[in-house]
């Protein structure tokens, strides 16, 4: 009996971070049909479940004109277990595609916050209110430096901490994707 406050409380927590306000400038005009597909992780501020994943990616559909999107990884190295969780929701009304409510579970739902998409679909930031995460999304599993700087750059212009975004390795060391 215990244990239901503490839970209560944790999803009161939780759907606060998750809040409505966004205090960030998103993408003008997402294009949903372009942006859905996989997504590689490149760089994050992870939360708990991503935490040590590498090869991670983000699968988006919109099946119905709601939001799916699927995340993939491989915990704790390249030889670790496969991680996979599925987060369902809808494109928030009057945001011109870049803000969406996701909900592993119900009463729980959380924002992504889609600051910027590439010319060509190619690369994206998302965000978080609070800005307490963070992801630097690409179409391809390797980027360089100098591009990763740049659009680390533009989270910093939104009150991010680059220097708390971690590099998420794509590919092991010996070139072979997994």
């Amino acid at each position: 009996m215990k244990r239901l406050p503490a839970l209560l409380a944790l999803l009161v927590a939780l759907s606060g971070c998750a809040g409505f306000g966004t205090r960030q400038r998103l993408a003008p005009d997402v294009d949903l049909s372009r942006y859905a597909g996989r997504w590689y992780i490149i760089a994050e501020i992870p939360y708990f479940a991503e935490r040590g994943n590498v090869a991670s990616y983000f699968d988006v559909s919109f099946p119905h004109g709601h939001v799916r999107d699927v995340y993939h990884g491989l915990s704790g190295g390249f030889s670790g277990k496969p991680t996979r969780f599925v987060m369902h929701g809808y494109v928030v009304k009057g945001r011109h595609g870049a803000y969406w409510r996701e909900s592993p579970f119900w009463p729980l739902y959380l924002s992504y916050l889609i600051l910027y998409v590439g010319p060509h679909y190619g690369t994206a930031l998302v965000g978080y209110p609070g800005r307490d995460y963070g992801w630097v999304l690409s179409r391809h599993r390797r980027m360089g430096d100098a591009e990763l700087d740049a659009l680390l750059a533009r989270f910093a212009a939104e009150g991010y901490d680059p220097a708390k975004f971690r590099r998420v390795p794509q590919v092991p060391a010996n070139g072979t994707a997994p």
